[in-house]
């Protein structure tokens, strides 16, 4: 009885989440689910993870900090494909802190949306338009060179900044696993909500708060920067290089015509290895090459194992190489 009603339950949850659009469903935890056959041209994915650390010290001679750290990682896609029409959505949400001491830090924090409308003119070639936006869950600080009296200053918070940028152009699509889009056509908006992350830098090398300060680009006083003539560039790598390493990257580069020397550029990368069914190490790096934002190169890197949970009823390809599991379409 308790193995058909944890049966039952598991088929409901997949056919909710995914409606009656495939043949088969895949996940992490079973291989193959049968539902009813695909009438909407959809196909869709969802992975999520949560990784954990924790490391205690009582009267350790060797010394320590009691730490505790936690995070979470999603990536989801929803694919449309008919005859010559795509749409291709993809969200890719990270958020993680970390406790020292009875002081708590965010150690990581990124929300980007992605879609991409398409038509194909040619075997390897499609024009698109598209829309990507990205920003912060939630309130970040900084923690080095301030004043003595002040413990941390807030930098960024929920829509500060955000960045919503329209493209409009031709994408290069030689294989199911790279892809190439030029916009010549791609304004970008700017948002800053929170003129508390505007800070100042003082003649003795500090920071303080100053709501008077340009910041990511806005001027004071004002909520939004709109750069209407510019140029962006996105490359898309979606790859296994095992059955059990998947690469996940995209680079992207954004100029204002006015300003060519002005150049934008951001890299994503993920590189996930499965150890088991139910584990999964990931690397992550994120780097940042942005004037309006800081005039040196800015890094995020992470690095972790936890517990994973994947679900796709993205159809299998031939090659296994190029086949999405377990991270099918993350960008």
């Amino acid at each position: 009885m308790k193995k058909l009603l944890y049966t039952t339950v598991c088929w409901l949850s997949l056919a909710h989440a995914f409606g009656q659009d495939s043949t088969r469903i895949t996940t992490n935890f079973k291989d193959t689910v049968a539902v009813k056959p695909d009438t909407s041209y959809w196909q869709k994915s969802f992975s999520g993870g949560i990784n954990f650390n924790q490391a205690s010290f009582s009267n350790w001679s060797g010394g320590g900090v009691n730490s505790v750290a936690l995070g979470a990682v999603v990536a989801a896609r929803a694919f449309y494909e008919k005859e010559k029409m795509s749409w291709d959505n993809t969200a890719d949400l990270q958020l993680g802190y970390v406790t020292q001491v009875g002081t708590t830090r965010k150690a990581a924090d990124q929300l980007i949306l992605i879609s991409v409308l398409g038509r194909k003119i040619a075997p390897k070639w499609d024009l698109f338009v598209s829309g990507t936006f990205n920003t912060f869950f939630a309130p970040g600080y900084r923690y080095d060179k301030l004043p003595a009296d002040q413990p941390r200053l807030k930098v960024s918070n929920f829509f500060a900044p955000a960045q919503l940028t329209f493209g409009v152009g031709v994408a290069y699509r030689p294989n199911d696993w790279f892809s190439l889009r030029m916009s010549p056509v791609a304004p970008r908006f700017t948002f800053v909500s929170d003129d508390a992350v505007r800070v100042r830098e003082l003649s003795d090398g500090t920071f303080v708060a100053d709501p008077t300060q340009v910041a990511y680009g806005v001027q004071p006083g004002r909520k939004t920067r709109t750069e209407w003539l510019a140029f962006q560039l996105q490359t898309v790598i979606n790859r296994n290089l095992t059955q059990n390493i998947a690469l996940n990257a995209r680079y992207q580069l954004f100029t204002v015509y006015e300003n060519l020397r002005n150049v934008n550029h951001r890299l994503d990368l993920l590189l996930t290895a499965k150890v088991s069914r139910y584990l999964n190490t990931t690397f992550g790096l994120i780097a940042l090459y942005n004037k309006d934002f800081s005039s040196s190169l800015q890094i995020q890197q992470t690095l972790a194992i936890g517990l994973v949970y994947n679900i796709s009823s993205f159809r299998q390809k031939r090659d296994p190489l190029k086949s999405t599991d377990p991270l099918p379409g993350r960008f």
